[in-house]
């Protein structure tokens, strides 16, 4: 049924942007309404078989079992092929209910051509969910008569173990929204530029559109690295994986994007280039979609493989096709208003930051399908691994952060040889001495070294900033300064906000250099013995078999006793769990974290020669601050997200002298001392 609404909502639509009919256009904008409502149906009878332990459905069977708890049989919705494409139905849907609704009495010229793209894109899906991949296939056998009929097996296969982790029903969950959420800007700007609407007004109407799916693909991409640490067992947070890899590079362009788009608020410029890059920023994001589910390359964060790969490869073939020739019947209309005045500007700031992220994007892209090229052209596969992405990326990278410290101190359309040295002199001595200080602590790896420098010069512009815009609020208003920064602040949230975000990034890259300095160490160990790793000393104290929370699995755990340069700390138990349902093993890493460093130590299990038990410890410095990171990373994009509050002026009555009036000044003296007040 959604798929059919879906088809209405197409002809419908472009039958009323033809006619402009309004009748049509309403009856195609409900269609595409009532998508929301079938679909939101449809998973909610799909969860609702998996809370039943209906195993005559192959899905629920594949993905579930009798023990698993409820709180994992949601996030079974989305574990596989069929569920999670219908879970990417369900978020799209919701996605467009709400723009369409939002904007029903606004946009007439725009709308119905919003409606027509995402009705198309929701087809694409629900075709998948009707005849590629459906989620509600029944498991049959043949009776004595040779008749199929429905089979329900006694208990079911069981969710992956590496799923069934608290953060994995919030990961993928979030990663999809920000996947999802480009649909939206992608439909606006394709409208706007068939439509051939006016002005910047798409780029108004989709600025948080754009933002909130930026901030939930940056908060999936956090949540997912952080998953992998926690679970995977292997001390690391991100391998340059083809999923990982897949999830970044969409938020790559889209960064691109949100940046560029000032430029063409403030100055009219780089029109083609914006739509260009948000085009790019969907396509990202199919592409993503295709590689996690279509077994192009193998992953252990890809949740199934399958044979939709070509349904995907031709919708972004069509995708393509359609947005080029928009492009080409419509490319006067994107015609820049100014030209760029100065290299040394923010103009010039922002586009180095496109140039930049775009050719991370380029490189991440050319690592990812290095395998598939390869095989194409010689019939062999070679992968790239980490050490081709980070021998790329991390210059790109600190290029980047550099770029992202001296934005704020150009100005627009030329910056004065005065203006640099007053705005960066300061910040730059004290990232220089800030640099120093780590060196001198044992910073000592040049792309470390490099980084914490960069990332104490921009964190001191960010505060430059502030310190500039409230100590004007201050001598104006002689408010404390904290109350100067939260006025400033929210007379400017999108400006300030951003600041926050690119704080953000600062913790973020300060996280990432304490990669140069992990350190790791594997033993056989017996109770007694001793595993000593930078200043903390393991003692392995028992072995044992707790009973555990649920029957979904057992465990095996070790009581390991952390001492700190001699002096008892905690005590840590990693654990290593065996589910009978999947008949996989899965490891529960203990970690004792700080902001200086992480204790991070792993039941590896068994020795296959003489069976003692394996502890694998790694001592990682300053990952915590990743993780921080990705906190101010959301109250910085929700700051953004907030509309600026506008200072209050109040009119006061000046006092007057008393004053005798001529009889022709009898009105004015009428009017009583003092009645004019704030707000009249």
């Amino acid at each position: 049924m959604a798929l059919v609404c879906a088809i209405y909502a197409i002809v419908a639509g472009i039958a009323g942007i033809g006619t402009r009919h309004p009748l049509l256009i309403k009856s195609a904008r409900n269609a595409g309404m009532a998508v929301c409502l079938l679909v939101t149906l449809a998973t909610a009878c799909l969860v609702s078989l998996f809370l039943a332990d209906d195993f005559s459905l192959a899905y629920v069977a594949g993905h579930s079992n009798r023990d698993l708890p409820v709180f994992y049989k949601f996030a079974a919705l989305w574990s596989g092929q069929e569920g999670s494409l219908l879970f990417w139905s369900w978020l799209l849907s919701i996605y467009a209910f709400i723009a369409l609704f939002a904007n029903r009495k606004r946009h007439p010229e725009l709308m119905p051509y919003v409606g027509v793209v995402l009705a198309c894109v929701q087809l694409f899906f629900l075709l998948l969910n009707v005849f590629a991949a459906g989620p509600f296939s029944v498991l049959a056998a043949p009776s004595e008569g040779g008749a199929l009929q429905v089979v329900a097996p006694a208990d079911g296969r069981g969710l992956n173990p590496l799923l069934q982790y608290p953060e994995m029903v919030i990961h993928p969950p979030t990663l999809y929204l920000g996947y999802v959420g480009f649909t939206v800007p992608f439909a606006f700007a394709l409208a706007a530029l068939l439509g051939r609407y006016p002005g910047e007004k798409w780029i108004h109407i989709t600025r948080r559109w754009t933002m909130v799916a930026w901030c939930f693909q940056s908060l999936g991409i956090l949540l997912g690295a952080h998953w992998a640490y926690a679970v995977l067992g292997w001390g690391g947070y991100w391998g340059w994986d083809p999923v990982e890899n897949a999830s970044l590079m969409p938020w790559l362009t889209g960064t691109a994007f949100l940046h560029s788009v000032m430029m063409q608020e403030k100055r009219g410029m780089m029109k083609a280039w914006n739509f260009w890059l948000v085009f790019t920023t969907f396509g990202l994001c199919i592409l993503g979609t295709m590689l996690t589910r279509s077994g192009v390359v193998s992953s252990v964060h890809a949740f199934a493989q399958s044979s939709i790969g070509p349904w995907f490869a031709g919708f972004l073939a069509f995708i393509l096709a359609v947005c080029l020739a928009a492009y080409l019947k419509n490319r006067d209309y994107l015609r820049s208003d100014n030209q760029l005045d100065s290299l040394v500007s923010r103009e010039s700031s922002f586009l180095f930051n496109n140039l930049i992220l775009l050719l991370a994007c380029v490189a991440v892209i050319s690592g990812t399908l290095f395998p598939v090229l390869t095989e194409a052209v010689q019939g062999t596969q070679i992968s790239v691994g980490p050490p081709f992405f980070n021998k790329v990326n991390i210059p790109i990278g600190l290029f980047l952060l550099f770029l992202t410290g001296v934005g704020p101190l150009l100005a627009w359309r030329k910056t004065s040889l005065d203006s640099l040295k007053r705005n960066f002199a300061w910040p730059l001595i004290g990232g220089l001495v800030f640099g120093a200080i780590c060196i001198a602590q044992g910073a000592r790896d040049f792309y470390a070294a490099v980084s914490l420098t960069l990332s104490g010069f921009v964190a001191l512009t960010i505060a430059s900033e502030f310190w500039r815009g409230a100590s004007v609020i201050r001598a104006r208003t002689g408010s404390g300064f904290l109350a100067a920064v939260g006025q400033l602040t929210m007379r400017n949230t999108r400006r300030y906000g951003g600041y926050v975000v690119h704080f953000a990034m600062v913790l973020i890259f300060i996280g990432l250099a304490g990669a140069a300095f992990n350190q790791d160490k594997q033993l056989e160990m017996q109770p007694g013995s001793r595993l000593d790793i930078g200043p903390y000393t393991l003692v392995l104290q028992a072995f044992t078999s707790p009973p555990p929370e649920t029957p979904n699995y057992s465990a095996e755990r070790a009581s390991i006793e952390a001492l700190r340069e001699g002096r008892p700390l905690m005590m840590l138990y990693p654990e290593r769990r065996t589910f009978p349902a999947s008949e996989v093993t899965s490891t529960m890493v203990a970690i004792h974290s700080t902001l200086n460093e992480d204790l991070y130590v792993v039941y590896a299990g068994r020795s296959p020669e003489n069976g003692q038990p394996v502890i694998h410890a790694y001592l990682n410095p300053l990952v915590k601050w990743i993780w921080l990171g990705g906190v101010v990373l959301m109250l910085g994009t929700g700051l953004a997200l907030l509309p600026n509050r506008q200072p209050a002026f109040a009119i006061v009555r000046a006092a007057q002298p008393e004053i005798a009036l001529a009889p022709a000044e009898g009105v004015a003296a009428a009017v009583p001392q003092g009645s004019l007040r704030s707000g009249d």
